[in-house]
């Protein structure tokens, strides 16, 4: 990996407060510079959004969110292939928020006056929801973020430096923000570039770090586009033990790419049996995973990907 990638792993993990989220973009902008390009800040509904590039020119987006998520004390576990357990896990994480509910207003009901009852349940009730909320959204920063997403940014950091000059004004990499907060970032830059958001792929990196496979979620208009799917193909390619798929049937991946009509999500899985393909560790303390051949291979693949768009 580059310099830049290996400062990054080594101290710089942690993108969460305005502060944080401040010194890396100014860090990040200076590399940018120092590369030769000229990124901007944009800013629009919560969110900065770091652009390097001219998005309305550029024949391909390749995008990763920034910011950083707190930690939790169970991951977010996807399975974008299997419905069934993307659900169920969801209903499980739910459930430990009834059960706390359900205590609190049995503890209400036992000890409180009976006049008092009918404000304190509903008080205690949305008090104790609201501070779930919190927790998922704001809660404390989680120091290990390898996976989710500083593998996206080092996917961005390394293809733009090892991108020729002369292919650069084909491709604009975008750094979103508060992804993890709602995705504001991506929807403000979809909202600002509404061409962008309807026209152009968007490659996505969202948890490449910790998986052999190596998986595209393209929206539901990019699917019809066999031959955009196919060019795809051609250009990321399987090394070693890592596969490489271009998923054509149903997916659900729930990240930036939902944001914009050509929109893909690029992230990296396992892989077992009865549940199929899945991520896990993210989003707790675990998550320190960071394969480099994933990065290598997204990396020589995008260069390969922009270096064929004018083909």
């Amino acid at each position: 990996m580059t310099e830049q990638s290996n400062k990054i792993m080594a101290g710089m993990q942690v993108r969460k407060t305005r502060r944080q989220k401040e010194d890396f973009r100014a860090w990040l902008c200076r590399e940018l510079e120092a590369a030769g390009y000229v990124p901007t800040v944009e800013t629009g509904f919560a969110a900065r959004n770091v652009v390097v590039g001219d998005p309305d020119k550029a024949k391909v987006l390749l995008t990763a969110h920034y910011d950083t998520q707190p930690v939790l004390p169970i991951p977010n576990f996807i399975t974008p292939r299997s419905p069934f357990f993307f659900a169920l896990y969801q209903l499980l994480i739910v459930l430990p928020l009834f059960i706390v509910v359900a205590v609190v207003e049995g503890v209400v009901i036992a000890f409180a006056p009976e006049g008092a009852r009918w404000w304190l349940m509903p008080l205690a009730s949305m008090g104790i929801c609201a501070f779930f909320i919190w927790w998922i959204l704001d809660g404390k920063a989680n120091r290990h973020t390898a996976n989710d997403n500083t593998s996206g940014v080092l996917t961005l950091i390394e293809t733009a430096l090892a991108l020729p000059p002369e292919h650069r004004e084909r491709v604009c990499f975008v750094f979103f923000d508060n992804e993890e907060k709602g995705m504001f970032g991506s929807a403000a830059f979809a909202n600002r570039h509404k061409n962008v958001k309807k026209h152009t792929i968007v490659l996505n990196f969202d948890c490449v770090g910790d998986g052999n496979s190596i998986q595209f979620f393209p929206q539901k208009m990019l699917k019809k586009d066999e031959a955009a799917l196919e060019r795809m193909e051609a250009a990321f390619l399987p090394a070693g033990d890592k596969d490489v798929q271009v998923v054509r049937g149903f997916s659900l991946y729930p990240s930036d790419n939902a944001n914009f009509k050509r929109g893909v999500g690029v992230c990296a899985l396992k892989h077992k049996r009865v549940v199929g393909y899945y991520m896990d560790r993210i989003h707790t303390s675990r998550d320190t995973v960071l394969d480099q051949g994933n990065i290598a291979l997204l990396r020589d693949g995008a260069l390969r990907y922009i270096a064929g768009l004018n083909e």
